[in-house]
């Protein structure tokens, strides 16, 4: 899958706007900033004395023969010298510091805004385009202070320096020394013009690559039972190629301008020699000598030094501020669950309502209709009904990872927005089909992590699933790594480990969704009884395609293309001959 190129705002150099914004990351180090900026101009000002030095030690002590003068010029420059390394040596080194510490501020912020979108935004955004706003968007930064922004300012004002030196000393040999400027200024234009948009395309390519990438390597096995290898392959040849084409013209644009600018800066220096060298002979009628000559050189050098460089700057500038833009626009998402409910109970009965919910993820198209129903605490609710009818959207709502568009979902008779979200989330134990293990122990997986859950407290809830006797017998028990996704683990097994981490938090409400259409049947047989003590005492709320594992059910609902169609108990529902009894006898015929 090759993804849609990204917009690029291509028109101004830099987008102020976008700049300010990245300055607010800044706030925290203004101090450092500010000696940033105090460094800057040191640098800028250090620069343009040696060459004058350099002038005054030839004309006032060499042509007259003062030795001692010539020495302690020499001395003054040698500690010229010094000052200028170190303050170039704090400049680099504060520049690259007060980035590091940016980008890390706004990766922990950008990753924690990212913790809160909803489930919708994740649907419809690639992870590899996520991975790369998180990652290399914000490495881009780093350059931004390092060799963008910082050093873009020092060279201007060693410029501005600069050509002020050089009036100040001779006017006429300053404007021979600048003929070639005009050039050197239209070849960089074009550079800057070309080079943005090789960038932009660059940063495109990065983009796709890491999204294919992430997606296929996450989907091989799906590639590789399909027999797609080949054709996976030619998709990632063609953007690789795509990559590689839009780096090749970024290093032909540099190939082509660095030796026309070095051409352009070498004629200007040629016409200086020749004109400067001719005054210098005549030195009483022109007022040239060798001193002016010698630093008019070593200026004409500094100063087409940075105008070489400056199209690289804006750049490295531009990239930054484009990769700042879409940070931004990721930050500015407002795509997430508001979190405004202040309800933080020390425990909850479980009792659930749904009044009149109508939900749609995507506008108009409702996948949920007028849908109703009670569950009291320490009920059992099953849900039953054909692919799409709208079981899991109704679990979905019940933990808002979605927010409904009409109606109201009640938790022990209180608004579940009013609750705050993570105590909402930390009464309700989820049990999906599709289990998520990290690449890490056995027991992190259980805990997450949470500090504040024991070796014991794992072992309890092992126990009463099932899950302990074959956990204490993998190489290293509960410290076990299962590998990304649990690769080294059966389907049953992980969804045994996802009930013991269901149990470990001790939920009030319980939501099985499909837990065991994934499970074989002796393993099913295995885990049912634990699922009936997980239960015993929690409101439950089941998926099951299985209708022989929901006959216990104290109600089930029957949906159909989002309404609920029939309601009521296993035995009741079979009487009615409808939606329901058609379903069992499907079953019972798959079964027989």
């Amino acid at each position: 899958m090759i993804l849609k190129k990204e917009a690029i705002n291509s028109g101004d150099i830099v987008d102020l706007s976008v700049l300010k914004r990245l300055m607010r990351f800044v706030k925290p180090y203004n101090g450092r900033f500010y000696f940033l900026i105090f460094l800057t101009i040191a640098l800028g000002l250090l620069a343009p004395l040696r060459p004058w030095v350099i002038q005054l030690t030839l004309d006032n002590y060499v042509a007259l023969g003062d030795y001692q003068g010539m020495v302690r010029m020499i001395l003054i420059l040698i500690g010229l010298l010094i000052i200028q390394a170190v303050v170039q040596y704090l400049h680099t080194y504060l520049s690259g510091w007060i980035g590091q510490y940016v980008i890390r501020d706004i990766r922990i912020q950008l990753y924690n805004h990212l913790v809160r979108l909803r489930l919708k935004f994740f649907d419809k955004t690639p992870i590899g385009r996520l991975v790369t706003r998180t990652i290399s968007d914000v490495e881009t930064l780093a350059d931004v202070f390092s060799q963008g922004l910082a050093a873009m300012v020092g060279d201007l004002l060693q410029l501005i320096f600069i050509l002020i030196m050089m009036f100040a000393t001779d006017w006429k040999l300053a404007l021979i020394s600048l003929s070639t400027l005009p050039i050197l200024i239209l070849s960089t234009y074009v550079f800057k013009e070309k080079i943005k948009v090789a960038f932009n395309d660059v940063r495109n390519a990065v983009s796709n690559l890491n999204s294919f990438v992430q997606e296929h390597i996450s989907g091989m096995s799906v590639v590789q039972i399909f027999g797609s290898e080949k054709r996976e392959y030619n998709k990632f040849e063609k953007i690789n190629e795509d990559h590689k084409r839009a780096n090749l013209r970024s290093v032909l644009y540099y190939s082509v301008y660095f030796p026309v600018a070095e051409i352009i800066s070498a004629a200007g220096i040629g016409l200086l020699i020749w004109y400067g060298a001719k005054g210098a002979m005549n030195q009483v009628e022109t007022g040239i000598t060798l001193g002016s000559l010698i630093a008019f050189i070593m200026y004409i050098q500094m100063f087409f030094r940075p105008i070489r460089m400056i199209a690289d700057r804006f750049n490295t500038l531009q990239l930054g501020i484009v990769s700042t833009s879409r940070i931004i626009n990721l930050l500015d998402n407002d795509e997430h669950i508001p979190d405004e409910g202040e309800y933080r109970p020390q425990s909850i009965k479980g009792d659930v309502r749904f009044e009149k919910v109508w939900f749609a993820y995507n506008e108009g198209e409702y996948v949920l209709k007028d849908i109703s129903f009670e569950v009291e605490s320490g009920q059992t609710l099953a849900l039953v009904g054909a692919t799409g009818a709208g079981k899991s959207s109704i679990i979905n709502l019940l933990t808002r990872f979605y927010d409904i568009n009409r109606g109201g979902i009640f938790l022990d008779d209180i608004n579940i927005k009013e609750y705050d979200l993570q105590s909402l989330r930390e009464r309700i134990g989820v049990v999906l089909q599709d289990v998520f293990l990290y690449s890490n122990t056995i027991f992190y997986n259980i805990t997450l992590g949470n500090p504040n859950i024991t070796r014991e407290q794992v072992y309890e809830a092992a126990e009463k699933v099932g899950a302990r006797k074959f956990i204490e017998r993998l190489p290293g028990g509960f410290d076990y790594n299962v590998m990304e996704r649990g690769a080294t683990l059966s389907v049953g097994q992980r969804q045994m480990i996802s009930f013991v981490r269901a149990m470990v938090y001790n939920p009030s409400v319980i939501i099985l969704d499909e837990a065991t259409s994934s499970v074989d049947t002796e393993t099913e047989e295995l885990i049912q009884g634990a699922i009936d003590t997980m239960m015993k005492g929690r409101t439950s709320i089941v998926i099951a395609h299985r209708l022989s594992t929901i006959k216990k059910a104290d109600k089930i609902l029957v949906l159909e293309k989002g309404e609920i169609k029939e309601r009521g108990s296993h035995d009741y529902l079979l009487s009615q001959n409808g939606i329901y009894t058609q379903l069992h006898k499907m079953q019972y015929k798959e079964i027989v």
